[in-house]
């Protein structure tokens, strides 16, 4: 609330209507701005509750994605940043930021500083493991990169988005933690399923149908050999993770499958093939 009016941040559909009586429960004041933290219609596809008259601010990125995909619950940004954004509104300041890709394209970090609190959304879920595939997370290294670019703020309280649980800095490090261990579970499958002379069985004179069973394996093996990793493994406060943090028993292999691709396809490689028909391994 401000001395002017309310500044919304998204508009989930599955809150829809009720955010409009949750604001009017606190206060008289009309809804002026909508701040969208990223274009994904699970967080904004309400948005158009608000009516036509507010400022409605995003990163530019998701302006050209919506005007690309137009959609009337989704109105078009009137008010675009490219990196960063002071929004002053009757006396209360919030710092907007957009620090590159992560989960999409566009997806930014809203600061209030009198407040200490912090609106990043799907970069972590505070007291459990995210949903499935690093929350269907577009850029991995980016989305890795952005939960430690969230202790760079001072804040008090997160604003994660999908739970009804705020965050903390030490929920913000549990969530730091486990991933850490995600990506060196993967790096380790990694290292040992995917080098060329480990599929040598799987792809020499194999066949077409052959080639893809026994690819789809080789993954298999590789989130496999990163899940029982993370499973088995005390985290620092003497806990199994499944002890720690909701849905890790679930949730674990499908992050283990999305960081292993990640490290293949994002991350710098140790090395490659060299010319000749007997050369050396190499990571593929």
């Amino acid at each position: 609330m401000t001395d002017d009016g309310v500044i919304a941040i998204d508009a989930p559909p599955t809150i829809g209507e009720n955010m409009l009586a949750a604001i009017e429960d606190v206060t008289d004041k009309p809804v002026t701005h909508v701040i969208y933290s990223h274009w994904h219609t699970d967080h904004i596809g309400a948005a158009s509750v608000f009516g036509p008259n507010v400022e409605i601010v995003a990163h530019e990125i998701t302006k050209e994605l919506l005007e690309r995909f137009p959609d009337p619950n989704r109105p078009i940004p009137t008010l675009t940043f490219d990196k960063e954004h002071t929004l002053t509104v009757g006396g209360v300041i919030l710092e907007l930021s957009y620090k590159g890709e992560n989960h999409c394209p566009g997806n930014i970090f809203i600061y209030a500083p009198a407040q200490k609190v912090l609106t990043v959304i799907d970069i972590i879920s505070p007291g459990s493991a995210t949903f499935m595939h690093c929350d269907a997370s577009q850029n991995i290294t980016g989305w890795y990169q952005a939960q430690e670019q969230l202790l760079e703020f001072d804040f008090d309280f997160l604003v994660a988005g999908h739970h009804m649980k705020y965050g903390t800095p030490e929920t913000v490090k549990a969530s730091i933690e486990y991933f850490a261990d995600v990506l060196d579970g993967a790096q380790a499958a990694v290292d040992r399923f995917s080098r060329s002379d480990a599929l040598i069985s799987i792809l020499d004179g194999a066949g077409w149908d052959k080639v893809f069973v026994g690819t789809e394996n080789w993954i298999n093996s590789m989130a496999n050999y990163a899940t029982k990793y993370v499973l088995e493994k005390r985290s620092s406060n003497g806990q199994l993770w499944s002890e720690r943090l909701a849905g890790v028993t679930t949730q674990t292999k499908y992050h283990a499958y999305t960081v292993l691709e990640s490290i293949r396809l994002e991350r710098p490689r140790p090395n490659y093939r060299l010319r000749g028909e007997n050369a050396p391994p190499f990571l593929t």
